[in-house]
């Protein structure tokens, strides 16, 4: 089954791409075991895709939740956690 990232809209299988989920805060957070609940959005684990989701405010709406947004210091979090799978 293939994934969409929600970065650069290529289409990939999911060992290849890193889901994101919101956490019990309703912070973004990276889903390694992908066991978080409710919607996931996937991502290419790149900073590239990330940016770009992030301009495009992707993940609001891939996540079906209005008004999420990354802060600073969870997008550098993100990044760094991206960062370890390159």
């Amino acid at each position: 089954m293939e994934r969409t990232c929600v970065g650069c809209g290529g289409k990939g299988d999911p060992a290849g791409l890193v889901r994101l989920a919101a956490d019990a805060h309703g912070r973004l957070a990276v889903d390694a075991g992908r066991r978080l609940g409710g919607r996931g959005a996937w991502l290419h684990p790149g900073a590239a895709c990330l940016a770009r989701a992030q301009k495009r405010r992707a993940f609001g709406r891939a996540l079906r939740m209005e008004g999420l947004a990354v802060d600073g210091a969870g997008l550098e979090r993100l990044l760094t956690e991206l960062g370890r799978r390159d």
